[in-house]
This record gives C-alpha cells, structure tokens and sequence, in this order.
C-alpha cells in the first residue's frame, strides 16, 4: 500500500476525517506536468498517466473515494514561458486539452472533479503579492498593477466554463461524475458574543 494512502486511513481510524464526511475521501491532486509537459501536440508521458492510474486503482481498492483536482497552484512551466499562464487566454485551449486527457483516462474510476483549487488565492497571492506560483506582482500593493488580477481571474473562470463544457457534453453521460470548482473563504466570530457592535463587524459588508 502507498504511504500516502495508509496515512488517509490511519486519520480515519482515529476519527479525524469524520468531520468532512461518513465516507472516506481524498482529494487527489493531478499535475499537468506529468500528464503534459505543455500543449497536447508536445505528446502524452504515458508514466506519468500510468502513475496515475495505479494511484486510482489503490485509493479505490482501499475503499476510499477520489477527488481529483484538475489544477492546484501549478502551471506547466513550458505555458509561463510562452504566454505566461493565465495572464493569456490561450491557457482557456491549453487546459481544456488537459482536462479532457484526464477525463479520458481515469473519468471511468473518478466520479467526482474540481477543476481549479482556490482561484482567488492564485489571482491575488500568485499575480499581485508573489508569494505562491508563479510570484508575480510586488510584496505591497501599491507597487502592483491592480488590473492583473482581474485579468487572470476571468482567464481562470474561462477555463473552469471550458472544462465544465467538455466534461458535460463529452463524459458525463457516459461516466456519471461531477464537476465543480474549490473556492476559499472566511468566518469571523465576535470577540465579544455580547457586543452588538462586535456582532456587526462579523457580517458581510454590504
């Protein structure tokens, strides 16, 4: 049994994966880098589809169920180089191809896809602060160019519509997941619980 997959059970046995849900899952994470190196037309690393496919077979031979996410913080570097990633729109084709490489060859034991993890922390950590891939942008955002982020915000909402539409039009009725996308956010509670002021500053802005 792989490590990391008797890691998963060892938490489950303890009791610290029942908050999530009765099942057991994962979230199995799908780097492009070893499915494509790039584009399509730059060929398929078959170990690294093989890589996959072993790790499916496992996770599932152990009774847990997969979550496999499409992207999660990482870009091909061969994609920065020629168009820097998501600033382009070309990434919305380049990423469609991946998905549907990946649909292809593991959507007949993956029920369940999330295209992208967290879009808001790689708009404004990867392209205004710098601090995660691929570390544009400045440390102060007075220094930054505040339209970057909107820019590969609509650029990464393109790519989840495209993988959305391939899957739906081309998988889904022949393989029965789902696909959906990570979104990160925040809960306050009041310093104060009997404070009506503190109570305010937990709500939404309006």
């Amino acid at each position: 049994m792989l490590y990391q997959i008797q890691i998963v059970l060892d938490l489950y046995l303890c009791g610290l994966t029942e908050f999530v849900t009765s099942k057991l899952i994962c979230c199995l994470l799908i780097f492009q880098i070893r499915i494509l190196g790039g584009r399509l037309n730059a060929g398929l690393n078959k170990e690294g589809i093989q890589y996959y496919c072993n790790l499916i077979d496992e996770i599932l031979a152990n009774g847990i169920i997969p979550f496999a996410t499409l992207l999660h913080f990482d870009i091909p570097r061969a994609l920065e180089d020629e168009y820097r990633r998501f600033l382009d729109e070309k990434i919305v084709q380049d990423f469609g191809e991946y998905a549907k490489v990946c649909f292809w060859h593991f959507g007949d034991r993956v029920k369940h896809w999330i295209t992208i993890n967290e879009p808001w922390t790689i708009a404004n950590f990867g392209y205004v602060i710098g601090t995660f891939p691929p570390n544009r942008g400045s440390s102060s955002t007075k220094h930054a160019n505040l339209n970057i982020p909107y820019t590969v915000s609509r650029n990464m909402l393109l790519v989840h519509a495209e993988a959305n539409r391939i899957y739906k039009e081309y998988f889904k009725d022949a393989q029965g997941g789902q696909i959906g996308i990570t979104l990160n956010s925040h809960s306050y509670e009041p310093y104060n619980p009997n404070s009506d002021a503190d109570k305010k500053g937990c709500l939404p802005s309006s």
